[in-house]
């Protein structure tokens, strides 16, 4: 997916375009847009919105990417890097979404309607949409293969296995279309039970619990991990600064590095396709929207560096290399846990916490979906939860199906089904939804900088710079532009046969 530069509104200031900054940030919502007139359910505290927010952004690359990434480009070296581009260039993104969703009091299907009155941006309600059901065509299969796992582990699938053998097992569970569909059926079902009580009694209730007990185990699994006999040379590989693995090929190597910290600060958020504007519609004034916004970065973070405390460690103990990418969870660590004392219940808790990682991510954008849907078309919950259950059923069962009946659905440079439509959304909609919020908020051809500027410094706590303007003009967007330019440039030279 690409886009042409030049057809991108430009962030100047345009004096025969005043309509943006002359609505105000907050004002009242506009008459006869959809059902804008219904009383708004709001979060029944700030840490639900917190929690919720961060579990919409933790994620299973979390896990299996950002500590595997943080270990190859030079352990705390590295992260001080991801660290930088975090703060520099997701959120800001991320207080964009939240601006938007608090002003406007609507999801993404009549927030740019509400808040640029216009219409020039209303098309732009339709990525979020597409962007949240393509992400859930794919990431329910994922979450599937959680559940799944967990499952496998309690019952002691894994128990005498050799490497071979739990690599089998993976291998065996991608080839069985019932089992597939099976898991990815479940994980829909349980999301959209859990949406069915609402906002405060089911997804912020459950999400809530969810949150913690993810919390609670990894420290559990951590503590597990950091004790065992040899666990210190993992924790030197992946703490200890190493700019020599950062410098590692010259310049390149560390162009390297730059690019795989950019990437990951911006892709561990799920911005830009309305994912997190949601939430920000359910907040009061009460607190400022960057203060909120560093909270949901931080868990994020935290989170991510606690699973390298967990798998690192626990890899080097056992002389199991920490290879990137789903191996790692679905093969390398059931070999750890399969040689770890009480294995068994390890390894059960391990994917109890990536089930609760992933399940939190599938009720935030259930929720998502669910309050577009009951916006645009003016739906009640019940009737909206119905309309979005059967449409995302639906478009997953190509993923379930495309490790087995449809294994010969690929295209070239990047692969079967999942792959593609994972493609679709990380390197595509995420990366230019961004750059379009970034439009939208700077420009005063979309909502206006003195808006947004006005809503995110509403209430007490940090505020947004206000000198950052002319960083969040051009800075930010040549940066987003190079992040999509970079993921097109590795499948470009295979198509083309130099790779």
């Amino acid at each position: 997916m690409s886009i042409d530069p030049a057809s991108i509104p430009a962030p100047a200031r345009d004096a025969a375009v005043p309509a943006a900054d002359s609505n105000p940030a907050g004002a009242d919502i506009p008459a006869g847009i959809g059902s804008a007139a219904a009383p708004r359910e709001h979060f029944a505290s700030r840490l639900g919105f917190i929690l919720i927010s961060a579990g919409c952004a933790i994620g299973l690359g979390n896990v299996w990417r950002f500590p595997y990434i943080a270990g190859e480009y030079g352990g705390a070296a590295f992260i001080l890097l991801y660290l930088i581009f975090l703060v520099i260039l997701g959120l800001p993104v991320m207080v964009m979404e939240f601006a938007v969703g608090r002003a406007s009091q609507r999801s993404a299907a009549l927030a740019f309607d509400v808040l640029q009155p216009s219409r020039r941006w209303h098309w732009f309600s339709w990525w979020g949409y597409i962007g949240c059901m393509l992400l859930m065509m794919f990431y329910t299969t994922v979450c599937g293969w959680m559940l799944a796992y967990t499952a496998k582990m309690a019952t002691g699938t894994f128990d005498g296995l050799d490497p071979e053998g739990v690599g089998g097992v993976f291998g065996t569970m991608l080839a069985n279309p019932s089992e597939m569909v099976g898991w990815m059926l479940a994980v829909i079902v349980i999301g959209f039970f859990v949406c069915s009580f609402g906002l405060q009694k089911g997804v912020e209730r459950i999400t809530k619990i969810m949150m913690i007990c993810l919390l609670g185990v990894m420290g559990l699994l951590v503590v597990r991990s950091v004790t065992l006999p040899g666990a210190a040379e993992g924790l030197a590989f992946y703490l200890v600064p190493d700019f020599g693995r950062m410098f590692a090929g010259g310049i390149g190597g560390f162009g390297e590095a730059v690019y795989a910290a950019m990437g990951q600060a911006f892709f561990t958020l799920s911005l830009g396709i309305s994912a997190m504007e949601v939430f920000g519609s359910r907040i009061g004034k009460q607190n400022s929207l960057t203060g909120e916004a560093l909270r949901i970065c931080g868990l994020d973070t935290l989170v991510a560096i606690l699973a390298g405390l967990i798998i690192f460690p626990a890899c080097f103990a056992f002389a199991v290399a920490p290879d990137q990418g789903p191996s790692l969870v679905f093969v390398t660590l059931p070999n750890v846990f399969n040689q770890m004392p009480l294995g068994q219940l390890w390894g059960t808790l391990f994917f109890v916490f990536m089930s609760f990682a992933a399940l939190s991510t599938i009720i935030a954008v259930f929720e998502n979906l669910i309050t577009f849907t009951m916006e645009k078309w003016d739906l009640s919950r019940r009737d909206a939860i119905k309309r979005t259950a059967i449409l995302v059923t639906v478009l997953s069962l190509p993923c379930a199906l495309g490790f087995n009946v449809l294994a010969g659905v690929t295209v070239p440079g990047i692969g079967d089904i999942q792959s593609i439509e994972d493609f679709i959304v990380s390197n595509n909609l995420l990366p230019l939804g961004s750059l379009l919020y970034v439009v939208f908020c700077v420009s005063r051809k979309g909502w206006g900088w003195k808006n947004f500027l006005a809503e995110a410094d509403t209430g007490t706590g940090a505020k947004f710079p206000r000198w950052a303007r002319g960083w969040l003009a051009f800075g930010l967007p040549t940066l987003i532009i190079i992040i999509f330019i970079m993921g097109y440039v590795p499948k470009i030279m295979l198509w083309l046969g130099l790779a």
